[in-house]
C-alpha cells in the first residue's frame, strides 16, 4: 500500500435545529437533555419572549460549558461549542450579548437544574456503595472555591484571615451532602458573610435525608440539635464526637461499646445513642507507627448486626467526600477562579459547575455498573478529557435508546480503570510555601507508605465516669455555676509567673504540658496577638513588663499625681508576674483643664460615698485577689494601665487518623 494514500472519513453530527444547534453539551446533553433544561426554564421564568439568535436553552448549555473549560473566555468557549457546526454558518455573537445572556437565564434556573439531577446515583448491588443495607453519605464543607476580588463579591462574602494576612479572593463557603460510593452529590447550600459555620449550613440538608441512608460525619458536626434533626428524619448517623462531649455511660455492651443519651432535649425525649470508644494504632511499612482516638456516636444500637469493629472502619469512608470536592475543585476547575463579579453570577456559575459535576459521576457510575466494578475505580479524569472531546467534536448528543450502551465517556472510564486502592497513609506535607497550613504532621513519614497493620484497641470507660457538664445553660442545674479547671493559658501564665525574669521558648512550654509543639506555637502566638503575652525573640514569650513611664519634659518637674500613677502601674505589673495577694489602688488621673470646679467634686464625692468596688463600673466586676486567676490579674493590671481587656479566643485540638477502607 502506498504510505501517501489519503482516506475521507466521513462524520455524522446530529444537533438542535436552526438556532438552537449551538446548545448542547456533547455525550453529557444524555444526562442533562433538552427537555430537563426546557422545564426548569419554564419553571423559572427565564424563557425568551421573542426568538431570536440566541435562546434561552443555548445560554443554559453555554452556562454548562464554561465549567467544562474554566481558563478561557467567553467567546473562546463559544467557539468550541460550534467548532463542529461549521456547515450551518451560525454568527458568532459578542462578549456583551453573552453576558446578557446569562443574566437573562439568572442563578435560579442553574439551581433547580442541579436539584432534578441531584440523586442517589448507584443502585442496590453496587460495590462499596451500601453498608449492611444502608445507603453511606457525608457531610463536609468547602472554602476553596475562589471568585473575583470584586467589590460584589466581598460584600457578601468577605476574606478569609490568614496568618499572613487576609487572603487574595473571596472564598465561598459550601456544605455539601454526597454519596460515599459513587461520590454524586444530594444537594449544596452556600453560605455568605455571617454564614461561615458548617452545622447551620447543614441542617438545611437535612431534609435531603432519608430512610435506609447513614450519615458520616466528623466531630465538627457534633451538634445535638443537628444529630436530633437527622434521627428525626428516619436516617442513621456515625460521627465522631468532639472533645467536649464526654457523655454518661449507661448499659455496657459484649464488645465495649456502651449506650448513652444524647444531652440535648427533643420533643419525643432525649437521643438514645450508641458510643465507642477505641484507640487506634498503624503501623507502617518502613517501621513508622502513628495514632489516634476515637469517639463515636451512632444510632446504631445493635451491637450484634453493627460490630465496633466494622463501625470504626466504617468512619474512614467519609474522607470519600474529601476525594469529590478535590475532583472538583483541582480536576474540573482546575483551580481557576470563576469568572463573575457578583452575587447573581457567582451563585449561577457554582450551580453549573455543580451540575456538570454530578452529570460527569453519572456517566462514571453507568459504566462502572456495566463492569460490575466499584465505582471508586473510575478515573474522573478520564471522563473529563473524554467529555470535554465529546463536546469540541458535537457527538454523541442524541440519546440511542440502548440502556447497554456506555458511549464514549464511559468506554473511556472503563479502559483506565484505577486499580484497587491501597491501604496507606501519605506524608501531610505542604508544598506552597505560603500555606496557612505551614508546619506539616511530625509524627508521619517523608513519604506515602503502606499500612501492614490496623490495630484496633476498644475502650470501655468505668460505669461510674463522671459526664461532662451540660453544654446548654438551660441543662445545667440551679445555683452557681461550678468552677471550671485552669484553662491552658492559665497553665502558661502560671508557669511564667514562677521566673518572672526569664522568657520561654514555645517547645519548653509544649514539653512541660505534654501537647505537640505546633498547637504551642500557634496558641502563643494568638495571645501575643491579644496582649497576654510578649514576643521576646524567634519562638521566645514571656509576660509583658509594665508599660515604659514617659519622659518628664526638661524645663519643667515632673507632676506629683502623674509620678504616683507610673508608680502605681509599676507595682501593679509587678504584683501580676508575682502572683502578690492583693494589688495597690489605682491614682485617679488629674482632671483635664477646663472642667469646673463642682464636676469634679462632685466626683470625688460620689467615689467617696459609694466606695471602693461598688456600684456598675469596672471595679464592681473586678475579682478579687484571692479568687482571681494568674490570668485575671493580668488583665486587671492591664486594665489600671488604662489598656483595654480583651476575651480569650478557645482553642480547639484537632487530630486526623487514616485507616483502609472496610
Amino acid at each position: 500500500m502506498n504510505q501517501s494514500a489519503m482516506v475521507t472519513v466521513p462524520c455524522l453530527v446530529t444537533v438542535a435545529a436552526g438556532v438552537f444547534a449551538p446548545g448542547h453539551l456533547g455525550e453529557l446533553t444524555r444526562y442533562l437533555p433538552f427537555e430537563l433544561v426546557d422545564d426548569v426554564l419554564a419553571m423559572n421564568g427565564a424563557v425568551q419572549k421573542r426568538m431570536r439568535v440566541l435562546p434561552s436553552r443555548v445560554g443554559m448549555y453555554f452556562v454548562l460549558a464554561l465549567t467544562l473549560f474554566p481558563g478561557i473566555g467567553y467567546l473562546r468557549v463559544w467557539d468550541k461549542l460550534t467548532c463542529a457546526l461549521e456547515d450551518l454558518d451560525l454568527p458568532r455573537p459578542g462578549e456583551k450579548s453573552l453576558r446578557d445572556l446569562r443574566r437573562r437565564i439568572g442563578p435560579a434556573a442553574v439551581k433547580a437544574l442541579f436539584e432534578a439531577v441531584a440523586v442517589p446515583l448507584a443502585p442496590p448491588g453496587t460495590p462499596g456503595v451500601f453498608y449492611r443495607g444502608l445507603r453511606t453519605v457525608a457531610f463536609d464543607g468547602l472554602n476553596s472555591v475562589k471568585v473575583p476580588d470584586s467589590d460584589r463579591n466581598r460584600s457578601w462574602l468577605g476574606k478569609t484571615m490568614t496568618r499572613l494576612g487576609l487572603a487574595g479572593y473571596p472564598a465561598m463557603r459550601i456544605v455539601a451532602l454526597a454519596e460515599t460510593g459513587p461520590r454524586g452529590l444530594l444537594g449544596a447550600v452556600i453560605g455568605g458573610r455571617g454564614e461561615r459555620s458548617e452545622v447551620p449550613l447543614a441542617r438545611k440538608l437535612v431534609p435531603l435525608l432519608r430512610a435506609g441512608m447513614l450519615l458520616l460525619a466528623d466531630r465538627a458536626y457534633d451538634a445535638a440539635n443537628l444529630l436530633n434533626e437527622v434521627a428525626a428524619a428516619g436516617a442513621h448517623f456515625l460521627v465522631r464526637g468532639s472533645a467536649s462531649r464526654k457523655p454518661a455511660v449507661g448499659e455496657v455492651l459484649p464488645d465495649g461499646s456502651y449506650l448513652s443519651e444524647i444531652d440535648d432535649l427533643s420533643e419525643s425525649g432525649r437521643l438514645k445513642v450508641r458510643i465507642i470508644e477505641a484507640d487506634l494504632d498503624v503501623h507502617g511499612a518502613d517501621g513508622t507507627r502513628i495514632g489516634d482516638s476515637y469517639r463515636l456516636i451512632t444510632t446504631l444500637t445493635d451491637w450484634r448486626r453493627y460490630p465496633a469493629g466494622e463501625l470504626i472502619q466504617l468512619y474512614h469512608e467519609r474522607w470519600e467526600i474529601e476525594v469529590a470536592y478535590l475532583a472538583l475543585r483541582h480536576t474540573l476547575l482546575g483551580g481557576y477562579v470563576l469568572r463573575s463579579r457578583d452575587r447573581a453570577g457567582a451563585e449561577q456559575e457554582l450551580r453549573a459547575l455543580l451540575a456538570v459535576y454530578q452529570a460527569l459521576r453519572m456517566a462514571m457510575t453507568g459504566a462502572a455498573e456495566a463492569a460490575g466494578a466499584d465505582p471508586d475505580r473510575a478515573s474522573f479524569t478520564a471522563a473529563l478529557e473524554s467529555a470535554r472531546e465529546q463536546v469540541i467534536t458535537a457527538r454523541g448528543i442524541e440519546d440511542p435508546g440502548d440502556p447497554d450502551d456506555t458511549g464514549r465517556i464511559g468506554r473511556a472510564v472503563l479502559a483506565g480503570l484505577l486499580p484497587v486502592r491501597r491501604a496507606r497513609y501519605s506524608a501531610r506535607k505542604v508544598k506552597c510555601s505560603t500555606s496557612r497550613y505551614h508546619v506539616r504532621d511530625q509524627d508521619r513519614p517523608e513519604l506515602p507508605t503502606r499500612i501492614t497493620r490496623v490495630q484496633i484497641t476498644i475502650i470501655t470507660p468505668p460505669a461510674d465516669r463522671p459526664a461532662a457538664r451540660p453544654r446548654s445553660r438551660k441543662d445545667q442545674p440551679p445555683g452557681p455555676r461550678q468552677p471550671r479547671p485552669d484553662t491552658r493559658r492559665d497553665q502558661v501564665t502560671r508557669i511564667m509567673a514562677s521566673q518572672p525574669r526569664h522568657d520561654w521558648a514555645g517547645r519548653d512550654l509544649a514539653a512541660l504540658l505534654g501537647i505537640k509543639p505546633r498547637n504551642m506555637l500557634t496558641q502563643l502566638a494568638g495571645w501575643t496577638r491579644l496582649g497576654f503575652l510578649a514576643k521576646t525573640g524567634p519562638g521566645r514569650y514571656a509576660l509583658p513588663g509594665p508599660p515604659p513611664a514617659p519622659a518628664a519634659p526638661a524645663a519643667r518637674q515632673q507632676d506629683p499625681v502623674t509620678a504616683g500613677i507610673i508608680a502605681a502601674a509599676t507595682e501593679a505589673g509587678e504584683a501580676a508576674a508575682t502572683r502578690a495577694p492583693s494589688l495597690p489602688p489605682p491614682t485617679p488621673f488629674p482632671a483635664p483643664a477646663g472642667t469646673p470646679h463642682h464636676r469634679r467634686q462632685a466626683g470625688t464625692a460620689r467615689r467617696a460615698a459609694h466606695g471602693r468596688g461598688t456600684g456598675s463600673g469596672p471595679a464592681a466586676s473586678r475579682p478579687s485577689a484571692e479568687t482571681a486567676t494568674p490570668s485575671t490579674k493580668l488583665r486587671t493590671a492591664k486594665n489600671r494601665d488604662c489598656v483595654p481587656a480583651l476575651t480569650p479566643r478557645p482553642h480547639t485540638r484537632t487530630l486526623s487518623c487514616l485507616l483502609p477502607a472496610p
